[in-house]
């Protein structure tokens, strides 16, 4: 064969055509090129990518991907929880076949991509759930075969662009918690729409919210459209404005802080003087998975000699005892006062739950006595008191080790509650003195599950418990619903508490209209 190249040199080259132009034509569809492109925008995922490979001819095999059978043209781009991380480049715009598009509950970033509009088959449209920030582009209202559309549980500002009333098809539109401000469209599709679309963006108005529109404070009609610039002597007046509104607001956080303690320790020891007539109207002791060695009557008795030299702690969920057995065994013990008779047969199927969440990082539920009038919650008891205590009452300072190790503890506890347990538990409340330490520092996180325990449409407790100032995320501060990514803000915050070694309500970020999530920037 080789003497036979040699002397037909033209064949030779002929094979060398072939074999390159065979590879030519197994060259990847422009499909397939604008999904690498997205690809190469995504710095982080669970792994998903693996299956996309730049040499097929087409991607119809990789994973979250669909082709039409005929015309081996993307349809179907379905990637929701895979942790992605970065931004929607715009050659996603180049798959104008698209029929469905679902990339929630990511860590997507950045603008949406006006190219987008282009997709003019797309039926499904699933942002929700990201980072997505920037305006919505007038350019989706191209999008006229659109069915649905969501948005939410972004960070997207601006007014919401006209050209939607233009999607005639949608049957489900959401861009609830975002930023979005002015009047919503109201000539159009949107005005088949209630309040439950639009929930947590704090400055829209319109008929679909009740809410009527001032002509003065109305955002411009494209919510595409950039702020022009105004004059400066305006904008100056709207720094001082939102300057001393934010003094305004951290004062009063500052004056509630200083109210709670004041309640605490003018009243808060008086309702142990209850225990004793409590119990007698008939109470039961549960216990979970025989993690407390005692009988019923032996854990009444002691519960009914507690006097108020036994009270350790109070907070929003409510007040804390030290429950000494005579084995030489110690308890926490958390009386809950009842606020509905009607929810005792849910709030028990809750802490059976609660009980049979078990981690390292995780303060134990051992068992609950319940009497006519509260719950008595009992816990393992932590001697070394709460984070709260050690940070800010003690004189000793925490070696930087420690405050490392208890940062990973608590990390370690709350993404437990997100990710590992059935069904997953948001905390709402995540703050220093909701975690606890025992005799070697290891963080273990409380209270956890106990704010959607206390959820009672027909009682205002759901407001005093449901998160702590200073701590609380500002998309949860306007609608008030939890996420776990509102307990993350939370976590930040508690871990700038611990680097600092300051409050988030400290005196010093009052004085100059800022708050620990702001003074590391400006300090």
């Amino acid at each position: 064969m080789g003497y036979f190249l040699r002397k037909q040199p033209g064949f030779l080259f002929i094979l060398i055509i072939l074999h390159f132009g065979g590879r030519a034509a197994r060259a990847l569809s422009s499909d397939g090129e604008a999904l690498l492109a997205f690809k190469k925008a995504i710095t982080n995922s669970d792994g998903v990518f693996l299956s996309w490979h730049e040499q097929d001819a087409d991607p119809c095999k990789w994973k979250g991907v669909k082709c039409d059978g005929h015309s081996k043209r993307v349809i179907y781009l379905i990637l929701p929880y895979h942790k992605l991380v970065g931004p929607i480049p715009p050659e996603v715009g180049r798959l104008n076949q698209l029929q469905t598009l679902s990339l929630q509950g990511n860590s997507l970033y950045g603008s949406l991509p006006p190219e987008l509009g282009n997709c003019t088959k797309l039926q499904q449209l699933h942002l929700q759930g990201n980072y997505i920030s920037g305006y919505i582009p007038s350019e989706f209202g191209d999008l006229v075969e659109l069915e649905t559309l969501d948005l939410s549980s972004n960070t997207l500002k601006g007014s919401i662009p006209h050209s939607l009333d233009n999607l005639t098809k949608l049957a489900s539109f959401n861009v609830s918690m975002n930023f979005l401000t002015g009047p919503i469209p109201s000539d159009g599709s949107l005005t088949n729409f209630n309040e439950t679309s639009f929930i947590g963006n704090r400055d829209l108005c319109g008929r679909q919210i009740n809410s009527v529109c001032k002509d003065a404070l109305q955002s411009p009609s494209d919510g595409s459209q950039q702020p022009s610039k105004d004059d400066p002597n305006k904008r100056s007046s709207r720094v001082v404005i939102s300057a001393v509104a934010t003094v305004g607001a951290l004062l009063l956080v500052a004056l509630m802080c200083f109210w709670g303690c004041f309640l605490y320790k003018n009243f808060g020891k008086k309702d142990i003087h209850g225990f004793r007539v409590e119990l007698c109207g008939g109470s039961s002791v549960v216990m979970f998975h025989g993690d407390l060695p005692y009988s019923t009557k032996d854990i009444l008795k002691k519960l009914e000699i507690m006097d108020e030299e036994n009270i350790i702690g109070a907070g929003g969920f409510g007040t804390v005892y030290k429950l000494a057995m005579d084995d030489g065994n110690v308890f926490a013990l958390k009386r809950i006062v009842k606020t509905n008779e009607g929810r005792d047969k849910f709030f028990d199927r809750e802490l059976e739950i609660l009980g049979s969440v078990k981690h390292r990082n995780l303060v134990n539920l051992r068992g609950y006595c319940n009497s006519p009038s509260s719950k008595l919650l009992i816990y393992d008891y932590l001697p070394g008191g709460s984070l709260d205590e050690v940070l800010h009452e003690k004189t000793e300072q925490l070696e930087w080790e420690a405050r490392i190790n208890i940062i990973l503890g608590a990390a370690k506890g709350l993404a437990y509650l997100h990710h590992d347990c059935s069904p997953r538990i948001i905390h709402r409340d995540i703050k220093s003195s909701n975690i606890l330490l025992d005799g070697n520092f290891e963080a273990r996180v409380s209270d956890f599950g106990l704010a959607k325990l206390l959820e009672d449409e027909e009682s205002h407790i759901t407001t005093i418990v449901a998160g702590t100032f200073g701590y609380l995320a500002p998309e949860y501060m306007q609608s008030g619903r939890a996420t776990e990514k509102t307990d993350v803000y939370s976590f930040g915050v508690l871990v700038l508490e611990i680097l600092s070694g300051k409050r988030p309500t400290d005196a010093s970020f009052i004085e100059k209209g800022l708050n620990i999530v702001g003074w590391p920037s400006n300090a």
